[in-house]
């Protein structure tokens, strides 16, 4: 014999599904680094922009949810003061109001964005007393390479970087498209074969923040991320100092061929001293790019299943 169902329990159950929907998306909002917690002038200000743009768009899609659930509940069937007009065709003022709205709303978010397309792009120079700390960046199969040119070092799935000075990024790619991408500074960019792009960032705080390939480039893809360490100005100089002094290795054209192999969850290690060109001979193809991604055959979990 089935027993009878707990109604003590079925009735706070939806009650309590109602509360879990509206809180679990609040909740995942803190899980992990975000665009929504900056920490840089360049991610403050694309946060505000997101936020201005919902605002913007809120003012008009708001309105028409109330409109919607009033107009539903006037014109219910047992309204007796619901005016029934079969032949109404046009009115200059819903017209107006139905057309204004969505325009005015138009022209503030194209102002919002125009604005900020200006006063974001990525090879504007952010201003500040310090100078900006060169940085030369190459994404390879499936790794990052970042080159400090003027210190003559380089590291391999690592950033690090001083707090409250700006950074100029160089980026291209050695293989495939790809994206850079830290999330908390802002900004992401695409990297390319045979062209650098330009990025300008800082980190106001101090603070390890995730960066990472934001554009699938093969099977290494999930793995293709980096811990990006900005630390105090004098911190970051005894770690020049430490990097150079260290018995690692160099980074010339021969070591960078054996960096360029494919590879996966590469550990992130320094190299002591660099060849000053070879960023260069990346971008100029003088070394050449790497094979990316294999397409010739498609891989068991992958393959479409052919129907008999």
């Amino acid at each position: 014999m089935c027993a009878e169902p707990d109604q003590s329990h079925a009735s706070w159950r939806p009650a309590f599904l109602c509360r879990a929907v509206l809180i679990l998306p609040l909740a995942l909002t803190a899980c992990g680094p975000s665009v929504l917690d900056p920490q840089g002038p360049i991610g403050a200000a694309e946060k505000s922009i997101l936020i201005d743009s919902l605002a913007i768009m809120l003012a008009i899609v708001v309105p028409t949810i109330v409109a919607t659930l009033g107009f539903a509940w006037w014109f219910r069937a047992d309204n007796p003061r619901a005016q029934y007009m079969p032949n109404f065709v046009y009115s200059g003022r819903i017209e107006m109001i139905v057309w204004s709205i969505p325009l005015l709303t138009i022209t503030l978010l194209g102002g919002v964005i125009w604005i900020g397309s200006y006063q974001l792009d990525p090879a504007r120079p952010i201003g500040g007393p310090a100078p900006a700390l060169e940085v030369q960046g190459v994404s390879l199969d499936w790794k990052w390479l970042f080159i400090y040119p003027e210190h003559g070092v380089a590291l391999v799935n690592q950033l690090v970087i001083p707090a409250g000075v700006p950074v100029h990024f160089s980026l291209t790619s050695a293989s495939v498209m790809n994206a850079f991408f830290i999330p908390q500074l802002g900004s992401m960019i695409y990297t390319m074969n045979g062209m650098t792009t330009h990025l300008n960032l800082q980190a106001d705080n101090t603070g390890t923040f995730r960066g990472q390939s934001s554009h699938f480039s093969g099977d290494g893809f999930p793995t293709m991320h980096f811990d990006v360490k900005a630390v105090p100005a004098a911190q970051f100089a005894d770690w020049l100092d430490a990097t150079r002094n260290t018995k690692g290795p160099a980074l010339d054209p021969p070591a960078y061929d054996e960096l360029a192999k494919q590879s996966m969850n590469v550990a992130p290690f320094t190299y002591r001293e660099i060849d000053p060109q070879i960023y260069q001979m990346i971008v100029s193809q003088k070394l050449p790019p790497g094979p990316g991604p294999d397409t010739s055959t498609a891989h068991q979990m992958v393959r479409p299943e052919r129907t008999q």
